[in-house]
């Protein structure tokens, strides 16, 4: 289960930018039985094609049960606030801060193209938990009646509590119009851009998170591809894929993340480079070694 609790209290000084903390980090995971790559990818909150390629694995066969998998989901927390939601749509991450700790949680987010002329972004935004729903109904929006029309399903304006309904046993409803934040029945869509702008949970998460979450408590969507943290005088970066398009040059905007850092000359800009290519959403410590210093001060001469 990718939940992590650390305190945060001695990270909330006027002294941190930012955020400065790390979640995550190298692990091992045992192949469970009815795991799929996508699944396994969804409870860790890491790419799928990372893990397969961090362990050679072909995804065109089933992965075995008993296999042990390296896994390294190392982040960098976007946002901190005392109390509250944090969801940050690149990572597909939401952070929940209460009395001085922290759950993480992989989430799945909107869409990243239209569809029929729709659009399915997440929006961003401040919001507040309006309501908190067990077995609830889910009203069918008249956005996703007219895709069901076209694409010739048949329409439905509400589906009941059960096993069909896409909201699960649990969903928090938020201030955004037409965002719930709810359990999935479909497990392998977490950690990916598939929804309709709702955010999808894995059940065994969900049931948490509800049971932690109050009517009232506060929170906030953004988008943030690029984030930094400076940590026991290390620079950690961490790069993710633009899905919505929202940033002009990727490679402008990371220079402008560590300029407004003030850390330009501590940091290795061929690894900075590398990672902008990558996108591989793992956090990576990108500090100039001492011999890379000495290297770029001869060349200047």
């Amino acid at each position: 289960m990718q939940i992590a609790l650390i305190l945060v209290l001695a990270l909330l000084s006027t002294h941190v930018f930012a955020a400065d903390i790390l979640i995550g980090g190298v692990k091992t995971y045992v192949v469970q039985k009815g795991d799929s790559i996508e699944l396994i990818g969804a409870k860790h909150g890491v790419f799928w094609k990372i893990i397969a390629k961090d362990n050679n694995i072909d995804t065109k066969l089933p992965i075995p049960e008993g296999t042990t998998l390296t896994i390294n989901n190392l982040k960098i927390v976007p946002k901190v606030v005392k109390d509250g939601i944090i969801i940050n749509i690149p990572d597909r991450t939401l952070y929940y801060f209460r009395d001085g700790k922290l759950t993480d949680i992989p989430v799945g987010v909107g869409l990243p193209y239209e569809e029929n002329n729709m659009k399915w972004h997440t929006e961003i935004g401040t919001f507040k938990i309006k309501r908190k729903k067990k077995n609830p109904t889910w009203n069918v929006p008249t956005s996703i009646q007219k895709e069901m029309e076209l694409k010739g399903k048949p329409v439905e304006k509400a589906v009941p509590p059960g096993p069909e309904n896409p909201l699960g046993r649990y969903a928090l409803d938020t201030t955004i119009q037409g965002i719930l934040i709810h359990e999935t029945n479909k497990p392998r869509s977490v950690y990916r851009y598939l929804s309709h702008g709702c955010i999808r949970v894995l059940p065994e998460h969900m049931e948490k998170l509800f049971e932690m979450v109050e009517v009232g408590t506060p929170g906030e969507i953004i988008y943030e591809p690029v984030k930094i943290a400076v940590v026991n005088g290390r620079v950690y970066l961490e790069v993710r894929t633009d899905m919505y398009r929202k940033i002009k040059s990727k490679i402008e905007h990371t220079r402008m993340v560590i300029q407004d850092r003030g850390v330009a000359d501590r940091v290795d800009w061929e690894k900075i480079d590398r990672m902008i290519k990558e996108q591989s959403g793992i956090a990576e410590d990108v500090t100039i070694t001492k011999t890379k210093k000495i290297l770029k001060f001869l060349g200047s001469k």
